[in-house]
């Protein structure tokens, strides 16, 4: 008896494992499994009577390990703006799916996932990823497929510059960002010299870059420039090194967990000047590793915008925390955006094919195609790189252990 139940147990989960592809070396959490509406599943009647055909996309992450917060906010966004748009395509004949899948912000598994995303030809798009090192690595082998991705949140510069098709994101690049961030330091919180570091990463190395950059063009004094391991404890070594500079500012290229411990370790040393970093400092864990009184007056760009700025956004707000029981995070607005700008990409694509089933690469035509697209958060426009040409970026400080919106960065 315990045979026969082995062999049938051993049979679902190979057909299971089969049907979804599963992302190998444990980085895949919710099982990799589609999300599908309540009481829905494939191959349901559609609003005609007849059978639905599958349609998945993906939407893929950091769901575990430290930078979490960053992709379980843009799922979180992603699968509400689907479940607002299954109606309608199942009244276009189709069962729209999503799959969600953990590349764990690590370039190597972006690689695997991509690759399992690929083999599943029910997959026509991806909303990610959400970090740049993946996004890169992926999006090769994306374009050998013609499998589409728009990012909410990878900002790296050259991600885009690298001239693949499939690329897309709905956000700021880097040299927005950073030039931005450096022209603020100087002409708002009046930096005369910054000390720059960074955690060699794709991200954080290339906002750090484009910051020094920004402040070399506008005679802001570089008072040294350093990279450091991502990860570690103790950064003493380079914290000594900027406290013997005493610059005005410590602009640091990088993710809150490290950031928090530069801050504290920093401040503990008697540092008493601006630190100021990317969206990357965009977490209520960076106030807990630093400490709520060093944190104070921590400036940050972002990618996103003010959500309470309008009463739109304070209703949009409402009615995501009520329908989901999720609370909005960073990167929430710009999933459901980016969601929406892609599905918005597969119904023209669908209707383009005589409202039958579309390859992936009508469903990329299309989307490269999308202009003047207003979503919730962000209107959307794609130049021939990919580039959102609407975006922007914004500026917000930590202030009594809370973030306070500054102002969109000029």
């Amino acid at each position: 008896m315990k045979k026969q139940k082995s062999i049938a147990l051993l049979t679902t989960v190979f057909a299971l494992s089969t049907a979804l592809a599963g992302c190998g070396g444990g980085g895949n959490t919710g099982g990799g499994q589609a999300t599908q509406p309540s009481g829905d599943s494939g191959g349901s009647n559609g609003g005609g009577g007849g059978a639905t055909e599958k349609i998945v996309i993906a939407t893929v992450g950091p769901m575990s390990g430290q930078y979490s917060d960053y992709g379980s906010t843009a799922k979180a966004g992603a699968e509400y703006a689907l479940k607002q748009n299954q109606e309608k395509f199942k009244a276009l004949g189709f069962d729209i799916q999503m799959l969600t899948q953990d590349d764990q912000a690590d370039p190597k598994q972006g690689v695997a996932v991509a690759q399992m995303l690929i083999s599943n030809a029910d997959v026509l798009g991806v909303v990610g990823h959400v970090t740049t090192g993946a996004s890169i690595t992926a999006s090769a082998q994306y374009e050998q497929d013609k499998l589409v991705m728009v990012s909410p949140s990878s900002t790296g510069s050259n991600l885009t510059d690298e001239g693949k098709k499939v690329v897309h994101r709905i956000c700021a690049r880097d040299d927005q960002q950073g030039s931005k961030a450096a022209i603020f330091a100087k002409n708002q919180l009046n930096v005369k010299n910054a000390y720059i570091v960074h955690d060699k990463q794709a991200y954080g190395q290339g906002l750090a870059d484009e910051v020094k950059k920004q402040f070399e063009k506008d005679g802001v004094t570089i008072a040294g420039y350093e990279g450091i391991t991502a990860g570690e404890k103790d950064y003493s070594a380079v914290i000594n090194q900027i406290v013997a500079a005493n610059p005005d500012m410590i602009y640091f290229g990088g993710y809150y967990s490290d950031a928090g411990i530069l801050i504290k370790q920093a401040r503990d040393k008697g540092y008493k000047g601006v630190f100021m970093g990317g969206d990357g400092y965009d977490s209520s864990d960076l106030v807990k590793i630093a400490g709520a009184d060093n944190a104070n007056n921590v400036i940050f760009t972002s990618t996103v915008g003010d959500l309470t700025a309008t009463e739109e956004g304070k209703k949009w707000i409402s009615d995501f925390e009520s329908a989901t029981g999720n609370k909005v995070g960073i990167f929430t607005s710009f999933g459901y955006d980016s969601m929406n700008v892609l599905l918005h990409g597969l119904e023209e694509a669908i209707k383009a094919n005589g409202g039958k089933k579309p390859s992936r690469e009508q469903v990329l035509d299309a989307v490269h195609q999308v202009k003047d697209f207003q979503g919730q958060f962000v209107k959307v426009t794609f130049n021939e790189k990919g580039d959102n040409e609407f975006a922007s970026v914004y500026v917000y400080k930590y202030e009594n252990g809370e973030k306070v919106y500054v102002g969109e960065a000029k």
